[in-house]
């Protein structure tokens, strides 16, 4: 059987983040550039929750990996 495949908004609306369009643009704008020394998990702004969330997905190589790295190199591209 098949993982699931996740958008990359339900990544959002998992780590109880507003999901929709404009809100995923803020938060990707308002974090970035995250430095390359930095691991996604270690971002100072995440809860413990949503560190825990993306520690176990990684852990467990989770059908939430693709959009994982999608928003890790979202976050790691210089502002314009």
């Amino acid at each position: 059987m098949d993982a699931p495949i996740h958008p990359f908004a339900e990544l959002f609306k998992q780590l109880g983040l507003p999901d929709d369009a404009q809100s995923i643009d803020q938060f990707i704008t308002s974090h970035s550039p995250l430095k390359n020394e930095i691991k996604l998990v270690d971002a100072p702004f995440w809860s413990d929750s949503q560190r825990a969330f993306l520690q176990e997905s990684i852990i467990e190589d989770a059908d939430w990996a693709e959009p994982f790295d999608q928003l890790n190199e979202a976050l790691r591209r210089p502002r314009k």
